[in-house]
């Protein structure tokens, strides 16, 4: 058994692992970038960064995850189409079968941990079959000094082997690729995909389980960031609502870009780096993620422009989810260690393609709780094949494929902590005003930055706010160097009763969306919903 740096494989604590060919333990980021040009599976660009295709898979897929259900999980995930139950017994036959496949090959192992608290620390062993997807372990995990590493012990594997396929018909998955959280043992199990997205969000998914319920934290995929005076803001939102670029602030702190905690006392991140989705982009919208695109980072399916080295971030040929992973601290201004204090603003982001939401409103406790679970945004035409007019999107906690407990448990924890810390929650419209997609026009960014700087500075404190009428939430009459006009969607529309009726359409699709959670839902969540009935 050869280990690159030495290390014997039976003191790494991997079972059935003792026959892999050679293990490259731990080893540098120039090491990794080495060993995947030398593999002729990627190539530095022109800023220095590897630049790698993940396969047949570019994206995350959800209808191919599973989670174990024994019983410690049995009564305590909330089963359905995100957590789908797979046995014990299945697990071990999959997982014997990627262990005997990984035999006589080469792979790379790196020990890492999730949580920047030290409270929550979760140690972390990963094997992978590649380098690349070893660096990207290394720049999103938290990476441990050489004294940690010198007496690390792992409390959770990570297993990711894309070229196992898998046989559904031995191996009870879907299809050849699956994604497995074990619990129980403390297992996740990847195969098919090179995706390194389902590294990420597995753990993630575990801290969803062991947060609320173990430590009385809530977990959050929302960005975060910090003033001058210390004051934390909390982002939450789906893909193409501007969660990233909003947080992204030159005068404001880093904390991260996706996955927090909130405990008693701090807002904290749980990772060691940022994912950032790379389509369009330009140094000239989004400086500081474009500039932490360097030697070091790690570039996933992107085009080039011919005959040269220089990444084309408008060519979505191979996926319009073209990514880089980076440590945080390519980041010049986050915070080291990545923790802040508990949150002053929270941020709902939505795009609502619609035109019916206002560019900026506040919420009660009970709304915040409410569009929480809701965790709406729309869909445009062109996002996807097929999709023709805006549709709405619904994803609970604005993470719903990521959650295995119910959604109301990380609800009720996020109201109680409203009331203790009284944080204010604003709603954040990013789409269109005038009347939707095709009609109105896209609120311009810089009228969303100066709103939310108005938040941020306290000048919001100061105006007057008047009720929507079919949702409830405030609407200020004035915002600093905004025009007073967009600040009420309704006046913006040339067709008032078009509105109405647009309005009511939406405020009816929250809530048959909402009828998913009423198992589960108290009344005073539902006081913080739209004021119609469906019909």
């Amino acid at each position: 058994m050869e280990t690159v740096d030495e290390t014997p494989v039976e003191q790494l604590n991997i079972p059935l692992l003792t026959q892999a060919k050679k293990v490259y333990y731990n080893l540098s980021v120039t090491q990794l970038v080495e060993e995947t040009i030398q593999r002729r599976q990627g190539i530095l660009t022109s800023t220095g960064a590897l630049a790698c295709d993940t396969g047949e898979f570019t994206g995350r897929s959800p209808k191919d995850k599973y989670i174990v259900k024994d019983n410690l999980t049995e009564n305590t995930v909330w089963w359905g189409d995100v957590n789908q139950p797979f046995s014990s017994d299945d697990f071990n036959v999959v997982y014997n079968r990627v262990i005997e496949h990984l035999k006589y090959k080469e792979i790379f192992v790196r020990d890492a941990y999730a949580c920047a608290s030290p409270d929550y620390k979760l140690t972390i062993r990963v094997v992978t079959e590649s380098p690349w997807q070893n660096l990207f372990t290394n720049n999103l995990f938290l990476r441990p000094t050489e004294e940690e590493l010198a007496d690390f012990s792992y409390e959770w594997l990570i297993v990711a082997a894309p070229s196992f396929r898998a046989n559904p018909e031995i191996d009870k998955t879907r299809q050849h690729n699956f994604t497995i959280i074990d619990f129980t043992k403390k297992v996740i199990l990847i195969g098919g995909s090179g995706y390194t997205g389902e590294i990420k969000k597995g753990i993630f998914t575990v801290l969803n389980y062991i947060l609320p319920q173990d430590k009385d934290v809530l977990s959050m995929h929302c960005s975060a960031n910090i003033g001058e005076k210390g004051d934390t803001a909390i982002f939450f939102g789906l893909s193409g609502t501007g969660k990233t670029t909003l947080s992204a602030d030159p005068v404001r702190k880093l904390i991260g870009d996706d996955e927090h905690g909130w405990d008693a006392d701090s807002v904290f991140n749980i990772e060691g780096g940022c994912y950032a989705k790379c389509v369009n982009l330009t140094q000239e919208k989004e400086p500081q993620i474009f500039n932490a695109i360097k030697y070091g980072t790690l570039l996933e399916n992107v085009n080039f422009i011919p005959n040269t080295l220089e990444v084309d971030y408008a060519n979505i040929e191979k996926t319009e989810n073209t990514r880089a992973a980076y440590p945080i601290d390519f980041i010049e201004n986050a915070v080291n260690p990545s923790i802040g204090s508990k949150p002053k603003n929270i941020f709902f982001l939505t795009c609502d393609a619609f035109g019916v939401l206002p560019p900026l409103s506040q919420l009660t406790p009970e709304q915040a709780m409410y569009h929480f679970i809701s965790g709406y945004t729309a869909k445009v035409a062109g996002t996807e094949t097929g999709i023709t007019e805006p549709q709405s999107t619904f994803s609970a906690c604005f993470g719903k494929p990521f959650l295995p407990l119910h959604p109301m448990k990380y609800a009720e924890m996020l109201g109680k902590k409203l009331y203790e810390t009284k944080a204010r929650v604003w709603l954040v419209n990013t789409g269109w005003t005038g009347g939707p997609y095709g009609i109105g026009e896209r609120i311009n960014l810089k009228y969303t930055r100066a709103m939310i700087a108005a938040v941020l500075n306290g000048e919001m404190d100061k105006v007057v706010y008047v009720s929507h009428p079919v949702f409830g939430i405030k609407m200020p009459t004035s915002c600093a160097a905004i025009p007073p006009a967009i600040l009420n969607p309704k006046s913006t529309w040339k067709d008032r009763v078009a509105y109405d009726k647009q309005a009511l359409d939406l405020a009816n699709q929250f809530i048959t969306n909402f009828k998913l959670y009423s198992d589960q839902t108290s009344d005073r969540v539902l006081t913080g919903g739209p004021t119609v009935k469906t019909e």
